[in-house]
């Protein structure tokens, strides 16, 4: 329940979402997590999404049923956040913030109640057989009739906590749809409970009246205890697939140790994690997550970084070497000072983008739930039509095969299929460290014929060194090397940032060089004013100096020998300097991987043509082009969609970034600059390529798996739905067929979830 304190607290936490300008329009947007509990199934979902929509304000609405999970894009004028959360109360479920914690102890709740439902059910039931079996043994007369009417109360009286409170959920769903105008998935189910019970009931007060004598309460109870079974089950199933996911997302600790000195001495107090602030120091003991970004202070350990680099290894760490939020102590007991907390850490920048992706529909479950909803309306015409016919004959049969039709025909191994098989997916690569940004990228990524690869922090490790330095008479390679650097130290660029590492090896000279409007040039260089300061502090006059490829700093096609990058000012070439790149370790591997599966490789680059052909060579591609600026890699790979290509874009640099938003489905390395990452689909944590083959197979798997559960969803229903018509499937054989195809569906996909090679 909702109270006027737990809303302005709900109100006051709101204040740590995310708060950005929405492009274009001026207005500050914000964006909020909540929990949602209750919601069983993708209908739920649909619910919970069109309640949010429809609130004035609130700009976008994700819901995801198997994760409990919503994400809301809202502005000022949908009010503060407790009127959302009232919003998804009037759908009929409870929201709250999602920094209040996890769903697991709702979901533990959930799960218990489940169970209590599905006990008393079952009890019940096996009673109402066992008061049922004389029936059926009994010859003709053998029976009294105040026996048979006895055992008959007996059975009634036995159902009604069946009625009661193990069919709860199915009432209180259906109840809530209808008050909405909405058919939903549980409506045909209540409703096949409530005639079954009520023609039964009739039979029993009234034998001689229109329904006859014939009851069904063993049959109630059986139909209403593989529901629950099944539901049970699918609760189980969802929060282990779904917990590969929260188990990686919900590693930062509740409390931490804070250091504190007072009276010259030195003491640890546990403080909640909200209360931490940069600068603070924090032991970590081994098993524990490190809650912040942060630096060793004192102590060695190993780390678990998985989730962060995909490295299965512990990497060692000793004092003055970073630490990240996320990550396990492994070895022994350390002290941290906080540099980055909350937002500010890279951890909460990957959990952002898992809960987005797990919160995003794929395609194909929006085209499932589409079908779902008319194929509700249908059964339930199909039901009052085959009633309305067999009606003057056999009242009794009749409604009794309009039961089995509600109850077999129910839609909710369709709805499972897709979201069921995504969310395995992407926990199982999320594992490996391999972020899912689109889950509709999973989809496209099984039926890529073509990578293109970026060569520069793609192919060849992210960190080149400079080796030759080649400059014009009367310049030196430390001046050249001190010169570039002051630009190069305003670009993410690999080689920028191994002309600033070479530089800070060169003894600091009597001359100092100041740099000032330095801009950078997508795939070309940087541009900007040095000037030099000497010993009397006064600097010279400013000039314009290019650091980048020979074309921008304008020299002719391959003046200059091979070097990768050149520096000019108005008066000509000034210095080259040669990259030394050393291939990926698992470079090759992964290009041997893909030929395997018979996708073509090419390697597109900004770099010089000796560089790329040597890389090219080295790995064994055949189609590689140099000196492509971001237009003419998208040129080119607009070409090959023209071919009828499907393209993978790998990529990291800010030169990628068009590229990758014109490929079908694109992958951005971990370490790559925002822009690249913005566009990408999936992000690559680390330096490791070796996942990409397995997350293409994987999602070729995966969408066989999806393939599998459409079919065995629709398969199921053309075989049974004919023999409910026909009456020979009574209505507790067809809820065991209903709980075992969404069972069978939500288990096949389970088989995504196992750990990639």
């Amino acid at each position: 329940m909702l109270t006027a304190g737990t809303l302005e607290d709900m109100d006051a936490a709101a204040t740590q979402s995310a708060v950005f300008e929405a492009s274009g329009t001026g207005h500050l947007h914000q964006e909020t997590a909540f929990w949602v509990d209750g919601m069983y199934c993708a209908a739920c979902a649909d619910k919970v999404e069109l309640a949010l929509r429809t609130l004035p304000g609130v700009d976008r609405a994700q819901v995801s049923a198997s994760r409990q999970r919503a994400r809301v894009v809202w502005s000022g004028t949908a009010g503060p956040p407790s009127a959302i959360v009232q919003a998804v109360a009037r759908a009929g479920y409870s929201a709250r913030m999602a920094d209040s914690g996890s769903p697991g102890d709702a979901n533990g709740r959930e799960t218990r109640l489940a169970l209590w439902r599905w006990l008393v059910a079952g009890f019940c039931m096996m009673q109402v057989m066992m008061y049922a079996y004389p029936a059926y043994v009994a010859a003709p007369g053998e029976m009294a009739a105040d026996q048979t009417q006895l055992l008959r109360w007996a059975s009634w009286v036995l159902t009604l906590p069946v009625m009661a409170f193990s069919s709860g959920p199915f009432f209180k769903t259906a109840w809530r749809d209808a008050t909405q105008g909405r058919i939903g998935m549980d409506a045909p189910v209540a409703l096949a409970i409530l005639v079954t019970f009520a023609v039964s009931t009739v039979a029993t007060f009234d034998p001689g009246g229109p329904f006859g004598a014939e009851v069904y309460f063993d049959s109630l109870a059986m139909f209403v205890f593989f529901l629950l079974t099944g539901r049970w089950l699918e609760l189980r199933l969802r929060d282990r697939t779904a917990g590969s996911l929260d188990a990686l997302m919900g590693r930062l600790p509740v409390t931490v140790a804070r250091r504190s000195v007072g009276q010259g001495t030195e003491r640890f107090e546990q403080v909640a994690l909200q209360q931490l602030r940069a600068g603070d120091a924090v032991r970590v003991l081994p098993g524990e997550a490190f809650a912040a970004d942060g630096l060793l202070l004192s102590g060695e350990t190993h780390v678990d970084e998985a989730l962060l680099t995909g490295e299965s290894q512990p990497v060692r760490r000793h004092a003055g070497q970073p630490v990240v939020a996320g990550s396990y102590n492994l070895s022994a007991p350390v002290v941290v000072q906080v540099t980055r907390l909350g937002d500010q850490t890279r951890y909460a920048q990957i959990v952002a983008l898992m809960d987005a992706a797990a919160a995003a529909k794929p395609r194909m479950a929006v085209l499932a739930d589409r079908m779902a909803r008319p194929f509700l309306a249908a059964v339930m015409l199909a039901a009052l039509a085959v009633v309305a016919l067999r009606w003057q004959t056999d009242p009794q049969r009749a409604l009794m095969l309009g039961v089995s039709i509600l109850i077999v025909t129910c839609p909710c191994a369709l709805s499972l299929a897709t979201p069921a098989a995504m969310l395995a997916a992407g926990g199982a690569l999320a594992r490996v460290g391999i972020l899912v940004r689109n889950t509709q990228g999973l989809e496209v990524l099984a039926g890529i014929d073509t990578v293109v690869f970026d060569k520069t922090g793609t192919l060849t490790e992210g960190t080149p060194t400079v080796g030759r330095i080649v400059t014009r008479s009367g310049m030196s390679e430390a001046q050249a090397l001190r010169m570039a650097s002051k630009l190069a130290a305003q670009s993410l660029h690999p080689a920028s940032r191994a002309i600033v590492a070479a530089a800070q090896a060169v003894p600091e000279q009597i001359v100092h060089w100041v740099a000032s409007q330095v801009q950078e040039r997508a795939g070309q260089g940087v541009e900007g004013l040095l000037s030099n300061v000497g010993v009397q502090g006064t600097p010279a006059a400013a000039r314009t100096v290019r650091l980048g490829s020979a074309a921008f700093c304008g020299l002719h096609e391959g003046g200059r020998g091979s070097f990768a990058v050149h520096m000019g000012d108005e008066s000509g070439w000034l210095a080259g300097f040669e990259m030394c790149e050393a291939l990926r370790p698992d470079a090759t591997d992964v290009v041997s991987q893909l030929r395997r599966l018979d996708i073509d490789v090419q390697l597109l680059s900004g770099d010089s043509p000796e560089a790329v052909v040597r890389v090219s060579q080295a790995l064994g591609i055949g189609v590689a082009r140099a000196m492509c600026s971001p237009e003419d890699k998208c040129h080119a790979l607009q070409a090959l969609r023209a071919q009828g290509r499907r393209i993978l874009m790998v990529g990291d640099g800010l030169n990628d970034g068009p590229a990758l938003a014109v490929a079908h489905v694109s992958v951005a390395m971990g370490h790559g600059v925002p822009v690249a990452q913005a566009k990408a689909d999936f992000i690559v944590q680390g330096g490791g390529l070796a996942g990409l083959g397995a997350a293409i197979a994987l999602s070729r798997k995966t969408l066989r798996v999806v393939h599998q559960n459409l079919a065995w969803a629709a398969l199921y229903n053309l075989a049974c739905v004919p023999l409910a018509v026909a009456g020979v499937l009574p209505a507790w054989l067809a809820g065991l067929g209903m709980a075992a195809s969404s069972l069978v569906v939500v288990a096949n996909a389970l088989r995504l979830s196992r750990r990639l090679d």
